[in-house]
């Protein structure tokens, strides 16, 4: 996974503050306190020379790199070692996430993970979304990029609070960076919060965030096969909204094929197609939202 991009390495930075040189996660816990966070730079890397042969398929003059256990290669290491790092980075992030998630869940906060390509027009969307909600419900928004807070002055502008977490070389937000977000934001009580990750598919797709639903925006500029070439953020997500659909006039692509596709991944995944532009499935965009956070409060009031 992230052992092959380089994103366990710069600097994270959450509204401009530095949350250290790697988002390596360890946990401390002492007997009767609530866990204590802290960051610990790790080299995940192994000298020990192995055979690092890519499977070759002849038949499809195909070099597959993930065909091993790991998924993935990583030069210097070997598959076992790969396998065990993903395994404890993971678990380490899924404990902070199951943190997230009761936060979440006792304060009555729907939290959206929202991930895409970089340039489907997420944040375009989430701007429309935004000004559209303003008034009739809390929200407020944490933003993923590698470098600059644009997107997050963007949201600011359409009226709703927003902090930016910078990851530096990291390729996606982790449990860790969110909760950190969580209490500088200070959230309030039965609000929406909006998570948009970094615009990448393949490691976000990992990394619980204690969300309630991965929402994956897919462009119709970007190619029908995309939910076959990034099956595991497809088959995460509980929802798909097919963006800028007014530009389908313009454009060879097979809207009903991209579906199928994502169908063939994901089953029960539910889809809508939108536009920021023309306003088409805002509504219902919004009304699936409307209905997660009212579904959230009423759970919330059932353990009071």
């Amino acid at each position: 996974m992230c052992m092959t991009c380089g994103c366990g390495k710069g600097q994270t930075l959450i509204g401009g503050r530095a949350l250290g040189g790697s988002h390596a996660l360890t946990r401390q816990r002492k007997p009767g306190e609530e866990m204590h966070y802290r960051v610990r730079g790790e080299d995940a890397t192994h000298a020990h020379p192995h055979d690092h042969t890519p499977a070759h398929s002849p038949a499809h003059d195909t070099i597959d790199f993930g065909a091993g256990p790991a998924g993935a290669h990583a030069p210097g290491m070997s598959q076992s070692r790969m396998v065990k790092i993903e395994r404890d980075i993971l678990a380490k992030n899924n404990d902070y996430a199951d943190q997230n998630r009761r936060y979440f869940s006792r304060h009555g906060i729907f939290a959206l993970n929202l991930v895409s390509s970089p340039g489907s027009g997420k944040t375009t969307l989430l701007v429309k979304t935004i000004t559209a909600l303003n008034g009739a419900q809390s929200l407020a928004v944490i933003e993923g990029d590698q470098q600059t807070d644009n997107d997050a002055a963007r949201i600011r502008a359409a009226g709703a609070p927003a902090l930016q977490i910078n990851t530096g070389k990291g390729c996606h937000l982790d449990a860790h960076m969110v909760g950190q977000a969580m209490q500088r934001l200070d959230l309030k009580e039965d609000s929406l919060l909006l998570i948009e990750n970094v615009g990448n598919l393949v490691c976000p797709a990992g990394f619980d965030l204690g969300e309630a639903h991965k929402v994956v925006i897919f462009s119709v500029t970007e190619g029908e096969d995309k939910p076959l070439k990034y099956p595991d953020m497809f088959r995460a997500a509980d929802l798909m909204l097919l963006n800028k659909c007014d530009l389908l006039p313009h454009l060879d692509f097979d809207a009903d094929l991209a579906v199928e596709n994502a169908r063939r991944v994901n089953p029960t995944i539910r889809v809508i197609r939108v536009s920021a532009t023309s306003g088409e499935g805002v509504a219902e965009w919004l009304g699936w939202i409307k209905a997660g956070c009212h579904s959230t409060v009423a759970a919330k009031q059932k353990t009071l």
